[in-house]
């Protein structure tokens, strides 16, 4: 507010309210921002509990779902391993 007393033309006066104005812009800019991410991460927090439930629930319930489950983590990790391949062979 210093700088708008000082100001001399209406000129200058445009000019603060300017830098003020596009400093603000800025600033909410970059709350926006920071409120998106913190929605995606409390999303992916979310699905992620989700999936530790059920995946609990599944290995809790009995022989059948143990083999069911113990073909998937083997099969998920192959999968992995594999993937890591491929993107490893196609950077070079």
């Amino acid at each position: 507010m210093a700088d708008w007393a000082r100001a001399q033309s209406p000129g200058a006066v445009e000019e603060i309210l300017d830098r003020e104005n596009k400093r603000m812009a800025d600033s909410l800019a970059s709350k926006v921002t920071r409120l998106k991410s913190d929605s995606d991460f409390t999303s992916v927090t979310g699905l992620l509990t989700g999936s530790v439930k059920r995946f609990s629930t599944m290995a809790r319930s009995g022989r059948d779902n143990r083999k069911l489950l113990c073909g998937m983590a083997v099969g998920l990790i192959v999968a992995f391993f594999i993937l890591s391949y491929f993107l490893s062979r196609a950077r070079t």
